[in-house]
């Protein structure tokens, strides 16, 4: 986050927000789990043993594995949240998700397909496209090919994101635009939406965009900030109703989360900078 995300966590504490595990010992009062259950749960993962209250655990579906598992609670919730909450997707939408073969990106690409909406796909490179086809995107968009004048207002005869959505869209545009990257993506992605279409802010990665404010005003279009961590201060009740849904999508195998290939517990701190380098495709995941 190099310090300038929205929410800081206070120093010392353990990395890795999400684990997955075998439960050892359940509180009094716990009925959902049992000792020997399979249990996803939010806490300080990157440790070998973990206390966690019990309405911050979940028993994982047989479909899932461990690495899975671990990768559901804050991706799926965040996008759950995004999508279903502030974006009011509805079947039969366009849904443009950035960053899509990422964490929360591919966990925004799933859960739009189960809702029923059209998803155009963004990624960079080969191998990311191919993560994106596998989650069944109805398009993906490789944008290392897309021209260098890319969310340049001024134009030029260089494709860049805006005209190849709008070839796709019939020159309506996206419904719902999920955006993880900020900067000039966001710039891009803002002359992609549709009348009445939803912008959803997630986060910033490539920097923090100043969106101008006719514009959201010729197109008559929202910008909705997502605080999914926030939000669940204010609703804690929302977190429990999140995860079931997740997961009964998961037990139907209308999603599976996608796990970049495990990294040993040595190796944690190459996983983080692996991370920001963005050498990375789906959930990172530290077997400890």
């Amino acid at each position: 986050c190099r310090g300038i995300y929205q929410g800081r966590t206070p120093i010392p504490f353990t990395p890795g927000t999400e684990t997955a595990g075998t439960v050892l010992a359940v509180g009094d009062g716990v009925t959902h789990l049992a000792v020997g259950d399979r249990a996803a749960a939010m806490a300080g993962g990157l440790a070998e043993q973990v206390v966690v209250p019990g309405g911050m655990t979940w028993r994982i579906p047989d479909r899932l594995s461990m690495a899975q598992a671990t990768a559901v609670p804050v991706n799926y919730g965040t996008s759950w949240f995004a999508l279903h909450d502030r974006g009011h997707l509805r079947r039969g939408d366009v849904l443009l998700v950035t960053g899509a073969a990422g964490g929360a990106g591919s966990a925004a690409v799933q859960l739009g397909l189960a809702a029923g909406a059209t998803v155009i796909a963004v990624a960079g490179g080969a191998e990311k496209v191919a993560r994106c086809n596998e989650l069944g995107a109805h398009h993906v968009i490789d944008h290392h090919r897309l021209g260098p004048n890319a969310g340049n207002d001024a134009g030029g005869d260089a494709p860049d994101l805006v005209s190849v959505v709008r070839d796709l869209t019939g020159g309506v545009g996206v419904d719902v635009a999920y955006d993880v990257v900020g900067g000039d993506v966001a710039h891009q992605v803002r002359r992609c939406m549709a009348w009445n279409g939803r912008l959803l802010i997630i986060g910033f990665v490539g920097g923090i965009p100043d969106l101008p404010a006719n514009h959201i005003l010729l197109k008559n279009y929202s910008v909705v900030g997502v605080h999914w961590g926030a939000s669940l201060a204010r609703d804690p009740g929302a977190l429990g109703m999140q995860m079931a849904n997740v997961f009964d999508l998961a037990e139907r195998g209308d999603v599976a989360p996608l796990v970049y290939p495990p990294y040993a517990f040595a190796d944690g701190a190459l996983a983080l900078q692996d991370l920001a380098d963005r050498a990375t495709w789906g959930k990172v995941v530290v077997e400890v």
